[in-house]
């Protein structure tokens, strides 16, 4: 159990979603810290630069040059493995069912949610993971 310790990151390339997304956060009192990458290059980055992964990964699944999907291949590849254990929640606009599907079948994804980020869907997705 790691209440009012989890660290997250928000990986989308749209300021206004990273901006609402992070005042919803900032609402919980179990997130101790929020990163922002505006893309995955920039998220990739952070992550090789840092000892400890983020508790929990919101990733936009649809960003210019790197989306989510790829960024998760890229993810897999990071060379500290014990690091490799963040729980990552793909954010999307897409209603379409194929996405979820999709989703549902990549080793590493935990989940799956239209954004936007609501304290509901933090409160469900922080009892799933760090709470049970």
């Amino acid at each position: 159990m790691r209440a009012n310790a989890i660290s997250v990151l928000l990986i989308d390339d749209d300021q206004d979603d990273n901006y609402f997304h992070q005042l919803v956060l900032e609402e919980s009192s179990l997130v101790s810290g929020i990163s922002i990458a505006e893309n995955s290059f920039e998220a990739l980055s952070y992550l090789r630069s840092v000892e400890r992964f983020p508790d929990l990964i919101f990733l936009d699944a649809n960003m210019p040059k790197m989306n989510g999907w790829e960024f998760i291949e890229e993810y897999r590849k990071l060379t500290n493995e014990a690091n490799l254990n963040s729980i990552i929640i793909m954010l999307t606009t897409s209603l379409n069912p194929y996405d979820k599907k999709k989703a549902m079948n990549i080793s590493g994804l935990n989940g799956f949610e239209t954004k936007p980020l609501t304290p509901k869907m933090l409160d469900r997705i922080l009892h799933k993971f760090f709470l049970s």
